[in-house]
Formats: structure tokens, C-alpha cells, sequence
């Protein structure tokens, strides 16, 4: 079993931020779960598998000029890290978006297995 540092965490957090889906993917197992913040169910919406994944993230990447995660802080217990962040995003359409958020993400032999998502509601 490969043992989860830091440096995995932050290499999965330098890809989101180059907004490169290939790099993002390559740290998700492919029956990763991705559990949204938002949804009708107590988990939010799930996303299920690599491919499912893939396609959330890539329209993600497709809608922004860029996105951007600053790590706040970062915890580590067994095989979960636990990440805050300040998320900020500027929109094709000129827009900016700004919240701050939380991942959980569980790994399993150096892959992420489990990414759940929690964020800041903000009102217009």
C-alpha cells in the first residue's frame, strides 16, 4: 500500500489548477467517486467512475478562462487528506467567482478513490 504525503495532495492540486484534464485524471482510480456539493441526496450529486469524472471536470475547464484552488490548509490521517481551499474562477464571459471550500479525498494505493466536495453557498 502506497502511503499518502503531502507531496501526492499537492501534485493533485497543481493539475487542477493548470485546469489540464489528462493531469487531473491520472490521480483518479477508475472507480473513483465524486461526491458534489450540491444535489438532492445527502451526499450531494455522485458522479461515479473515471470516465463520468472525466466529463464533469472537462466541462469545468471548458467554461472558465481559468480556476484556481489555493491551499489554505491540509491535513492528513491514514489514507485521507483533508484540504481547504479558496477557490476562484474567471469566467469566459468575463465574470469572477470567489468561495472558499473543502475536499476530502480518500486514496487507495496512491489513487483517489473518493473526492467529496464541499463549498460556501454565496448569495448574489
Amino acid at each position: 500500500m502506497k502511503e499518502l504525503t503531502r507531496k501526492m495532495v499537492d501534485a493533485v492540486g497543481d493539475a487542477f489548477n493548470a485546469n489540464d484534464i489528462d493531469e487531473v485524471m491520472q490521480y483518479f482510480a477508475p472507480n473513483a467517486i465524486f461526491d458534489h456539493a450540491v444535489g438532492t441526496e445527502e451526499h450531494g450529486v455522485r458522479f461515479q467512475g473515471a470516465d463520468v469524472i472525466r466529463g464533469v471536470f472537462s466541462g469545468l475547464f471548458e467554461k472558465v478562462d481559468n480556476v484556481h484552488w489555493e491551499t489554505l490548509a491540509c491535513g492528513i490521517v491514514a489514507n485521507k487528506a483533508y484540504c481547504e481551499y479558496r477557490r476562484t474562477a474567471k469566467h469566459k464571459d468575463g465574470t469572477t467567482e470567489e468561495y472558499l471550500s473543502v475536499d476530502i479525498l480518500t486514496f487507495k494505493d496512491g489513487m483517489i478513490v473518493h473526492k467529496d466536495t464541499y463549498y460556501k453557498q454565496r448569495n448574489a
